[in-house]
């Protein structure tokens, strides 16, 4: 065979490996109820609404996938809840971004989709949303095997209203079951570490304890809505003797994300702070990588 020929064989290799490991990165949404949310299936085909940053109108709730390929796949999960108040979704920087971010980072992320009881015109209440972010977190757990990650290393990241959720879902006991209950309503909603980025005051009864799981807390103390309730839950796991850090940081008011869009230093390095804290509970199997600010 001449060279020029074994040069073009080997770079349709090349470019047919790329694809594939493109291909398995790509995001799959799945519906967290296969007919519908239960009570709500003759909603589930209304189409949702989706501006330049925002998602609103969900009535049928999902998670959207982002997956590292296997061999870096460090076998951690993380459900990502986007904020807005409960009248819409930040499905960019608080959603999607956080889930690319996530897997190029060996991490497997799930983002929700969630019921919005404060959307004008809802029909749903707070438990519905509670039950979306419960329903995610089961049903990650029920495909470990298929998402190659470790049942017992499944976390959550809450962002301002995602935040009150993810607080509810790993403090709260889980609301009851719409409908027959199924296999997944079975398995345990209760993340295994939990992220909290100024999470708002909206919480339900609670029961901290020295088992509940580590939490890493992360808010701006300029943030009117949200740096009280956030110190608080450290007291509370203060008191409990639990696991909890945060990073209170002087100003940068609230919704900073990942840091990318503010001119604070030390907000830029907020997701250094995340993968640092990650890494210190072996969660990332290797030394948390060096995350360089834009």
């Amino acid at each position: 065979m001449k060279m020029r020929s074994i040069r073009t064989v080997v770079l349709m290799i090349a470019l047919l490996i790329g694809a594939g490991a493109v291909a398995q990165q790509q995001p799959v949404r799945t519906p967290l109820w296969a007919h519908g949310a239960p009570g709500f299936e003759d909603r589930a085909a209304i189409p949702e609404l989706t501006g330049d940053y925002w998602t609103k109108r969900v009535n049928n709730p999902g998670i959207t996938a982002f997956l590292p390929p296997r061999a870096n796949a460090t076998g951690t999960a993380i459900v990502v809840v986007p904020g807005g108040g409960h009248r819409l979704l930040v499905t960019t920087t608080e959603g999607d971004d956080v889930g690319r971010w996530l897997a190029h980072r060996g991490i497997a992320a799930f983002v929700v989709r969630y019921r919005l009881f404060r959307e004008e015109g809802s029909p749903y209440t707070l438990e519905d949303a509670r039950a979306d972010v419960e329903r995610a977190v089961r049903s990650v757990r029920a495909r470990a095997g298929d998402y190659a990650i470790d049942p017992h290393r499944i976390g959550i990241w809450g962002f301002s209203a995602g935040g009150e959720l993810a607080r509810m879902t790993t403090l709260s006991p889980p609301v009851p079951a719409r409908g027959t209950p199924d296999a997944i309503d079975a398995l345990s909603a209760r993340p295994d570490f939990a992220i909290l980025e100024f999470p708002g005051p909206l919480h339900a009864a609670e029961h901290v304890t020295a088992e509940s799981p580590p939490l890493l807390l992360g808010a701006a103390n300029d943030d009117a809505c949200c740096s009280a309730p956030t110190i608080d839950l450290l007291q509370a796991y203060r008191q409990a003797g639990a696991s909890a850090e945060i990073h209170l940081y002087a100003a940068g008011g609230h919704a900073f994300n990942l840091g990318e869009d503010t001119p604070l230093v030390s907000l830029q390095h907020w997701p250094q702070v995340v993968l640092d804290w990650l890494s210190d509970r072996g969660l990332l199997g290797r030394p948390a990588p060096v995350f360089t600010p834009k």
